[in-house]
């Protein structure tokens, strides 16, 4: 299929703020589409929108031109490599000095690190649950948040993957966890519990990326099709595999990303429950239980969709796609994450009395201690940011607030931090034998690594939000009344995209 003349097609790209506050942007009015109404579907997307501007809202703030990009996201880019410098420094540090600037001791050989990297691994889960889970369900209402959340999915186990690598200690010989043939003939332990978080990670970590890349193929077409550039045409045509829409690559399309989703969704249950292994197979009090694996997962669930919500409402707010990330979608985010929430408190509840009947004086020590002993403040954060925190979301008034919204969201980001916090520390600090016992103190190094972790990610996300399709304009086209065969609308030509849609004209109705 020929693709015509960019200079023809586009002769010169508008004022981008203009572009955002006509389409949605920080300015614009806000529309209410979380009717329940059951004799009419509430609208996915809102405003008088057809294929052409879907296109127009998405691809707008990649293909401007640098120095056109939006002030708000300079300066989110800036602080996060302020963040990202202080990981580069932090990590340096760390392998020139050791471990010991880590408040790490003993009993507490899992400090921040092992906290750091549960909670990143959890914070992941989100997105494949919306990508996979929600698409084998049909469940149309995930078209307008499945590509970032995706890409969450990515960077956050990138930010996952560096702290067990550093909390070797030698961190140049992380590669001895991979079993490849090496002249001291070693080989890993397989029966350990942290090599199969290496074996789960990675696969998760595959499987996500291979998922997240296919299902933007046709939107990367898009973006060659409309590029002014010729950096950006070559590019983008070396990434959208020749995509030019036919009937041929839609089926073969659909066949791979089906696929891909079926294999994604046992990796939502089985990642997160290896990781609760590292903890459960241990004999010590506070980790040898068998909830950990389900309570793992919800936990994960809950804060991946605490993290989806914390960047949805500002890219919505601030990048113009307040018509296609919808208030319905953030309403829908926040009952899952309500719903987990009750999950994740019953879990905390059961963990106590499970520590009760069972009439073992060590785990009952253990479980007296958390909300009683030296670390309690952090024990009283995680309940009441992760069980009081969500409970505003019972209400539709304060659900559709959206500064509500942000502050239940980062209660449970905060929540679900100190959660794996209390999980880690608390269990080690008092051990079998009192004269054993010792006092965790974090270091200035602990807190910079952590604030660095959040600079990767959010540099990451914010790369991926400049140069990359932030929505998956063939899946909202999808759900648009256009995309059906009994909609009769008044305007007919939209039906047949804007021409310059990747090729997708041929498959719009797929």
């Amino acid at each position: 299929m020929t693709t015509m003349t960019r200079e023809s097609s586009f002769p010169e790209l508008p004022d981008p703020d203009a572009v955002r506050n006509s389409m949605g942007g920080i300015d614009s009015p806000e529309i209410d589409n979380t009717s329940d109404d059951p004799r009419q579907r509430a609208p996915l997307v809102t405003g008088d929108n057809d294929f052409a501007s879907v296109t127009e809202k998405v691809t707008q703030l990649a293909l401007f031109p640098i120095k056109k990009t939006p002030k708000a996201w300079w300066v989110a880019f800036a602080a996060a490599l302020f963040l990202l410098a202080l990981l580069k420094f932090t990590i340096v540090y760390l392998l020139v000095t050791g471990t010991g600037i880590w408040g790490n001791n003993t009993p507490v050989s899992w400090g921040f690190p092992i906290v750091n990297f549960v909670f990143w691994v959890g914070i992941g889960h989100a997105g494949t649950l919306i990508s996979a889970i929600l698409f084998l369900f049909r469940q149309n209402w995930r078209t307008s948040i499945n590509r970032f959340a995706e890409a969450m999915t990515i960077f956050a186990v990138m930010c996952a993957g560096l702290f067990p690598a550093l909390h070797v200690g030698r961190a140049w010989f992380a590669y001895w966890l991979f079993p490849i043939p090496n002249q001291m003939a070693m080989w890993p332990q397989m029966r350990s519990p942290l090599l199969w978080d290496v074996f789960a990670v990675s696969t998760y970590a595959t499987v996500s990326i291979l998922f997240w890349y296919v299902g933007m193929i046709p939107d990367l077409a898009t973006l060659r099709d409309r590029a002014t550039s010729k950096t950006s045409q070559v590019l983008y045509g070396i990434f959208s595999l020749g995509w030019n829409g036919s009937s041929r690559h839609w089926v073969r399309f659909e066949r791979a990303y089906l696929l891909l989703a079926a294999i994604a969704t046992p990796l939502v249950l089985s990642v997160h429950s290896v990781v609760s292994f590292d903890f459960a197979v241990a004999q010590l009090p506070g980790w040898h239980t068998t909830i950990f694996p389900p309570y793992f997962v919800a936990g994960a669930v809950f804060g991946g969709f605490a993290m989806v919500i914390t960047l949805a409402v500002p890219a919505r707010q601030f990048f113009g796609l307040k018509e296609i990330i919808t208030m319905r979608h953030l309403e829908n985010m926040a009952k899952v994450m309500l719903a987990t929430g009750l999950i994740v408190s019953y879990a905390y509840a059961t963990e106590f009395f499970v520590a009760w009947y069972s009439g073992h004086h060590y785990e009952q020590f253990v479980f007296m201690n958390r909300p009683m002993g030296s670390l309690k403040w952090a024990f009283w954060t995680m309940f009441l940011c992760n069980v009081c925190g969500p409970q505003f979301m019972w209400f539709k008034a304060l659900r559709n607030n959206l500064w509500v919204l942000m502050f239940s969201a980062m209660c449970v980001n905060v929540g679900m931090w100190f959660e794996r916090f209390v999980i880690t520390v608390t269990s080690l600090h008092r051990d079998f034998l009192p004269s054993s016992w010792a006092t965790f103190v974090p270091t200035k190094i602990d807190y910079l690594m952590l604030l660095g972790s959040f600079g990767l990610f959010f540099t990451m996300f914010l790369l991926f939000l400049r140069f990359l399709p932030a929505v998956a304009m063939a899946e909202v086209k999808s759900v648009l009344p256009q995309a059906h065969p009994h909609h009769h609308g008044d305007d007919h030509s939209s039906s047949h995209g804007d021409g310059h849609d990747g090729g997708t004209k041929d498959g719009e109705a797929h």
